[in-house]
């Protein structure tokens, strides 16, 4: 693992305050930021990873995020998990005013977690973990070449801090878990699969890597395909695992592992993985089911 240098400035922002400087953090709601039934959680990731990365960008000392190495070669922040908890999206409406309280911590030598509170002005509509560590690709172009980097140049880590989501993504990749929401290791089969093909204009992003808020947007169609819930199913709770990252024009499998079904509720433990099966993301979710009219 190599090491990054990062210039800092002599004094470093407080990764705290519940704000990023230079970001607004109300947004006003219109169409772009909502989907069928509430607020759109494509759109409300991609939001909190960008907020994250600014972080990034604020605590290196930097106006504008360009992590580079000695070389000049671009570094990025990889996510490596994402946690989305106490959603309430269909409360959310066009007009309304998001507000965000966002902080930022370092948790190890290579990794810095994230954390997103959401709401209207009557309450809470949903909390968020993001995880990131430092990569790069040691072949050019090639995104199954990422290695991680240890940047030097940002906030030391702090002893008490302690992420859930880092934990999960360190237990499911060494396989020493039992249960996840609901979900046993041990009991996981396939139960079915459907076949997705990645669009590079829709589903990678400005560094060619396939987007982290894609993997979940994926989830939704192999839900929508496979078990075909009632239009206006929205996401209380979601955690994504993310193993690995794949080239444009690779297919993936959305491989259903476990599902479950209670009055007014959906869960399911989805699998992505590449067409020879090496996996890339693992995604439990719960989702609320629309009232029976």
């Amino acid at each position: 693992m190599s090491v990054i240098p990062f210039p800092r400035r002599s004094t470093a922002p407080d990764l705290r305050s519940g704000a990023i400087p230079g970001l607004d953090p109300e947004v006003m709601v219109g169409m772009p930021h909502l989907g069928f039934g509430g607020l759109s959680e494509t759109w409300l990731l991609k939001e909190c990873g960008h907020r994250h990365w600014l972080a990034l960008a604020q605590a290196a000392g930097q106006q504008v995020p360009d992590f580079r190495d000695a070389t000049g070669a671009p570094v990025y922040a990889a996510f490596c998990g994402v946690s989305l908890a106490n959603a309430r999206l269909d409360r959310v409406a066009e007009n309304d005013t998001l507000i965000f309280a966002s902080t930022l911590a370092r948790i190890s030598a290579t990794q810095f977690v994230s954390r997103h509170r959401v709401r209207v002005p009557d309450g809470v509509v949903a909390e968020l973990e993001l995880v990131s560590v430092f990569v790069k690709r040691q072949v050019e172009g090639r995104n199954r070449s990422v290695a991680r980097v240890r940047p030097e140049g940002l906030p030391p880590l702090d002893p008490g801090e302690v992420s859930r989501t880092s934990a999960l993504a360190a237990a499911l990749r060494g396989g020493e878990w039992d249960t996840h929401m609901g979900f046993a290791r041990t009991q996981a089969h396939e139960c079915a699969r459907v076949m997705l093909t990645p669009c590079p204009s829709q589903d990678f992003n400005g560094a060619h890597f396939l987007y982290f808020a894609a993997f979940q947007a994926f989830a939704d169609r192999a839900e929508w395909d496979l078990l075909a819930p009632p239009a206006g199913t929205l996401t209380l709770a979601r955690d994504l695992v993310y193993h690995g990252n794949i080239e444009p024009g690779e297919r993936l499998a959305a491989c259903l592992l476990g599902v479950r079904e209670t009055p007014g509720e959906l869960a399911h433990w989805l699998r992505l993985a590449r067409e020879d099966g090496t996996p890339l993301a693992d995604i439990f979710t719960r989702r609320a089911l629309p009232p029976i009219r």
